[in-house]
């Protein structure tokens, strides 16, 4: 099998559990690490699968590597190659597919509920879970591509997942593991104590719920994830 490509945007938001995952299902990946001036390639038909994770810059930020991986997302698309996007990650996928990605009322920093929509895509993706807590982390939201269908949302951010076709783009983070928490807890320290939002948590709340939220929400990246590779190309 061709192996998944996995695109990573800044060290401490590498592929988190999705990579587990792939290891474990013994499907090969590769990491290419944008952060360090890796190169987006510029066709998807070396892989079997495309995974974008999240980031600390805008999908509208004048960043040299971002119009390569728009790109990159449409032809994926257009020759039936799955993506999956974290946060950044569906954020570009949104913006590839034609949708807009703007500031988000309010800033989402921590562990929070989001409900599952009743349509048929999403009972596809989630099957009978209707509710869980997420991690999140982000200021701006995407709106829908047209064709694709709105499967996520929070009290907080209407447009938290949508699906078209094989292709999954989330606002929340479901590939979070405890050294991620732990490290996103110390390096945005600064952004949470200059939030001004009823959706954002100091670190030690965050850390608090961890034993509470990782594992349920592992859970819920695996039938997601489980899903997805159903569609990977050969």
């Amino acid at each position: 099998m061709k192996p998944v490509a996995i695109f990573r945007h800044t060290e401490s938001e590498g592929p988190g559990h999705i990579a587990a995952f792939l290891h474990h299902q013994r499907i090969p990946h590769t990491i290419v690490r944008v952060d360090a001036g890796e190169a987006v390639p510029t066709s998807p038909e070396a892989y079997s699968g495309l995974v974008f994770m999240g980031g600390p810059m805008s999908v509208n930020d004048d960043l040299p590597w971002i119009p390569h991986s728009l790109n990159l997302i449409r032809q994926a698309v257009d020759h039936d190659i799955p993506v999956l996007g974290h946060c950044l990650g569906g954020q570009l996928m949104a913006k590839a597919l034609g949708g807009i990605v703007s500031r988000n009322r309010v800033k989402e920093i921590g562990w929070g509920a989001v409900q599952v929509l009743d349509n048929v895509e999403a009972h596809t993706w989630f099957g009978d879970l209707r509710e869980f807590e997420s991690f999140h982390w982000h200021g701006e939201t995407f709106s829908i591509p047209d064709g694709a269908v709105r499967i996520l949302e929070s009290p907080y951010c209407a447009n938290q997942a949508y699906v078209l076709g094989k292709h999954l783009g989330m606002q929340c983070h479901v590939e979070m593991t405890e050294a991620m928490i732990r490290t996103w807890c110390d390096n945005g320290a600064g952004e949470i104590a200059q939030a001004d939002s009823p959706a954002v948590q100091k670190p030690q709340t965050i850390l608090d719920l961890m034993p509470r939220h990782l594992a349920p929400l592992t859970q819920v990246a695996d039938r997601l994830y489980r899903h997805w590779i159903r569609g990977l190309r050969g």
